[in-house]
């Protein structure tokens, strides 16, 4: 089973912190990525209601389905690659089984064939290695939405958090509450 534990720090950002943060450390070396999240729930919102989020990201021309669900470390992730076929068909209505991803939704009690397709988040993203972390600015569109955001990822929680602080002290920038992209995508709804 594909499946890894996401630990990761994220915080808002205005456009001014964003730019500044963009011009102050090596982001001139990385590319801006273009990518794509198409999310799906319930009617009743069983993922949300499980703490959970089911989304297919669109990139580099690939399409990877994944399932977020709650882990005691961060967020406990399950991949399966999808065609631009099942793509389709899971944004018109009818999911393609992917074994590892429709197990988890079971456990979860979540029907597959009850999901229904919510819409698409559009980031532009640039990374770049940070203090043994990965270091990531997004700017993202959706639902007549812009906003900034810098997200770190790292393999150990406690690091990951003293980088994290450290670098919002060191650039001056305060410390926000920050939903997931999901949440906010579903916050920002009409």
């Amino acid at each position: 089973m594909n499946q890894e534990i996401e630990i990761e720090f994220k915080n808002i950002l205005t456009k001014e912190e964003f730019d500044r943060l963009k011009n102050t450390l090596p982001f001139e070396k990385a590319n801006v990525q273009e990518q794509t999240n198409h999310y799906f729930e319930t009617e009743n919102f069983d993922l949300k209601q499980n703490g959970a989020a089911l989304r297919i990201r669109e990139k580099n021309g690939g399409y990877t389905l994944t399932l977020k669900q709650p882990h005691p470390d961060g967020l406990l992730e399950t991949h399966a690659t999808l065609t631009t076929d099942d793509c389709e068909s899971w944004i018109s209505g009818a999911p393609i089984a992917k074994e590892n991803v429709y197990h988890q939704l079971q456990k979860l009690g979540i029907n597959p064939d009850e999901l229904n397709y919510q819409g698409a988040l559009k980031t532009n993203r640039q990374e770049i290695r940070y203090q043994d972390t990965l270091l990531v600015l997004d700017h993202s569109l959706y639902h007549e939405t812009e906003d900034y955001e810098l997200e770190l990822e790292a393999t150990d929680r406690a690091h990951g958090e003293k980088v994290f602080h450290q670098l919002l002290t060191d650039h001056e920038i305060p410390e926000r509450e920050t939903d997931n992209k999901i949440k906010r995508f579903f916050q920002a709804r009409p």
